[in-house]
């Protein structure tokens, strides 16, 4: 049952530590505002960056994938998709950019999810994008043994239209209500939205880029420049699991949000504390030399062998060339050597 009826929100999942949680994620949200103002060009860089891992980990988690050179060619523009995997990845890249540029002006309706639904599917050509399921379909796990089992039944086919509309609609009137953060409230959509699996097809893609749409528009803008989709993936066990936990006794209206709602929290708040270790104290950056002894610091914190593309990463604002002068400056000092030349050459530290 949608998690904006009355006998659901009457109970609100505003524990202890979800309130301690939102706290935390204003706090991040104030400072970032300071550094936008102050360091533009800093995350211009982690921008670029946010878009890339994005759309790779979101399709990741699904089992798509592509190799690194056609992947950077699809995310450039510079070439169309030959496969399925291929055609999700160029379809994600559409709308993930869509969201960053028009999100204030995207409304949230069934019409709209059919909309970024289609052209999700652009590429794909099977003529499912934009189109609610037809037919029933399971959540289902496969086991260690090969077998498979039903995790969840979402809402049936015929009742999705009318599952969609209700919780659209429902949404806005909460939001606008300001009765609970907005926080919550678009926790508890992405939970209704995998609930009732609308899609034949792009399910949780859907829900990862709604994720992005629904907190640009409350003004927390943290996944511009980290990666939300990237913390999904490396927490994608929780993920799964706290999702299952809250949404058992969904269709009776007996869901527990809390689980869903703590991990949920909990994956906005360590996309803040990434953005403020990329960026840095402001004051910091100011001072003579500061990259080239971020460079090295990045480097001395890597416990396994990285790319220069890692370095990259956790370095905004610092070009590529300076991270080489940095490395080959290392590899003389004996501090690092390459273990693997060519495009894709590879460090470890000594």
């Amino acid at each position: 049952m949608n998690s904006f009826e009355r006998n659901v929100l009457d109970n609100p999942p505003l524990t202890i530590n979800i309130l301690n949680l939102t706290n935390k994620i204003a706090e991040y949200r104030g400072k970032q505002a300071l550094y936008e103002r102050q360091l533009p060009q800093v995350l211009d860089t982690l921008r670029y960056h946010a878009i890339i891992q994005s759309t790779e980990s979101s399709n990741r988690i699904e089992g798509i994938t592509v190799s690194a050179r056609r992947f950077d060619s699809i995310m450039s523009d510079k070439t169309q998709p030959k496969d399925r995997s291929e055609a999700e990845i160029a379809g994600y890249r559409d709308v993930l950019r869509t969201i960053h540029e028009r999100h204030s002006y995207i409304s949230i309706r069934s019409n709209t999810m059919l909309q970024l639904h289609r052209d999700l599917m652009a590429y794909v050509g099977s003529g499912q994008g934009g189109k609610y399921k037809a037919v029933d379909n399971v959540i289902q796990e496969t086991l260690p043994s090969g077998e498979k089992r039903i995790r969840f039944e979402p809402t049936p086919a015929w009742q999705t239209p009318n599952a969609m509309e209700s919780l659209c609609t429902k949404f806005n009137v909460e939001r606008d209500s300001a009765r609970l953060p907005d926080i919550i409230l678009i926790a508890a959509f992405i939970l209704d939205f995998l609930c009732i699996h609308p899609f034949p097809d792009g399910n949780g893609r859907m829900a990862r880029l709604l994720t992005l749409l629904l907190l640009y528009q409350s003004g927390y803008t943290v996944g511009r420049y980290i990666s939300l989709e990237k913390i999904v993936e490396e927490t994608k066990e929780q993920y799964y699991d706290t999702l299952y936990t809250s949404s058992q006794g969904w269709h009776k209206g007996k869901q527990d949000l809390i689980p869903w709602t703590e991990y949920f929290l909990t994956v906005i708040l360590k996309a803040y504390h990434r953005f403020e270790e990329r960026v840095g104290d402001v004051e910091h950056t100011q001072k003579r030399g500061w990259k080239q002894q971020r460079v090295r610091d990045v480097i001395d914190s890597f416990l396994a062998d990285f790319t220069i593309s890692d370095v990259e990463e956790r370095c905004p604002g610092i070009s590529r060339a300076l991270i080489t002068k940095t490395l080959h400056d290392m590899s003389k000092e004996g501090m690092i050597e390459c273990i693997e030349k060519g495009r894709n050459a590879r460090w470890i530290r000594r």
